[in-house]
């Protein structure tokens, strides 16, 4: 395309080195498109580093390749899932992905007919084995997860439990609670990697999903697809949508059971004849991801301003919902558990 006219900055995780930018194109004869721009590795170093190893979670390629496959592309839409049409530009130190600009109701605005939706395609999608690729991730949620900087030590801080906004918005059982999750997280890691297993996208959350007006459900930001359990990404789904206040942690329990129903529906629609068990074990120990996030959050609650998904928000708001969030993550995670040994 060319008579380019205006750029607009969307929404990204600017932490991860990957990625440069992303953005809306707009042309002089009114089309749009979407230009992310990925760099290759320069420093290998830190919790958002670009890899050069195919298999890492953070391969800075990899999403050059996932918009390459037409095999994926038509399995997805089979499923009921749209991958967008790309082109790719190379450049001498990255790559430059130009996609189609989907217009529709974005994820984040979603209720829960459109979540249940996503999830049962998303089951769909994942009840069939495809076929590996070299380049796909593998042992994500342990990798991503143990790499984060956490200051774990304020688990044990007095202090830090007493500060105002965690005394008036945290559950007065969230500190035990999250210490058991935390002291638990190999057992829940190990959990997780010996369920079944399924093509995850790894990143899958509303901020990732848009739903034409047609019904037609595309799914972006496929940096991190590998390996995972199945019910892994029903798991990822469910808290960041709370987290970012996409949704309200008050309706978390509705959005999970829609979501995990669903979702098992549309394994079952495809073919699957697993054990629910497994898959609904996999959504909940799966929160094992976010043992970080708490503690990180902690270490902020005196900061003056704070942020959701890279916009500012309201501090009170914010430490609420997540407070809410964080207790039925570690429900949940106890409860795999408690299964596990029965």
């Amino acid at each position: 395309m060319t008579g380019e006219i205006s750029t607009a900055v969307l929404r990204h995780n600017p932490l991860n080195a990957v990625t440069a930018s992303v953005e809306r194109v707009t042309y002089a004869d009114g089309r749009t498109a979407v230009r992310k721009e990925l760099r290759a590795p320069t420093d290998t170093t830190g919790p958002w580093a670009a890899s050069r190893d195919p298999r890492h979670w953070n391969y800075w390629r990899r999403e050059v390749e996932v918009y390459r496959d037409e095999v994926l592309r038509a399995d997805l839409r089979d499923a009921g899932l749209l991958l967008p049409q790309a082109d790719v530009e190379k450049q001498a130190n990255g790559a430059v992905l130009l996609m189609e600009d989907i217009d529709g109701t974005p994820g984040t605005q979603f209720g829960l007919v459109e979540h249940a939706a996503v999830a049962r395609a998303c089951g769909r999608w994942q009840a069939r084995t495809g076929a590996d690729r070299s380049w796909t991730s593998r042992g994500f949620i342990r990798d991503y997860s143990t790499t984060r900087d956490a200051p774990w030590h304020l688990l044990t801080d007095d202090a830090a439990w007493e500060q105002p906004i965690i005394q008036e918005t945290w559950p007065g059982e969230l500190r035990d609670a999250w210490t058991h999750l935390v002291a638990h997280r190999d057992d829940l890691l190990d959990l997780v990697a010996g369920l079944p297993r399924a093509r995850c996208h790894l990143d899958f959350w509303v901020s990732n999903v848009i739903r034409r007006p047609t019904g037609e459900l595309a799914v972006f930001d496929w940096s991190f697809m590998g390996d995972g359990a199945l019910g892994e990404d029903i798991g990822n789904y469910i808290p960041d949508a709370v987290f970012d206040l996409f949704w309200p942690a008050e309706q978390m329990p509705e959005l999970a059971d829609t979501c995990v129903s669903n979702y098992l529906d549309g394994l079952y629609e495809a073919g699957w004849r697993g054990d629910a068990d497994q898959v609904r074990l996999a959504v909940m120990a799966s929160g094992v991801k976010y043992a970080w996030l708490l503690p990180g959050l902690l270490s902020r609650a005196s900061d003056a301003t704070h942020s959701a998904y890279h916009r500012a928000v309201d501090t009170q708001q914010l430490f609420h919902q997540r407070g809410q969030a964080f207790l039925f993550i570690a429900n949940w995670c106890a409860e795999a558990l408690t299964q596990v040994r029965r």
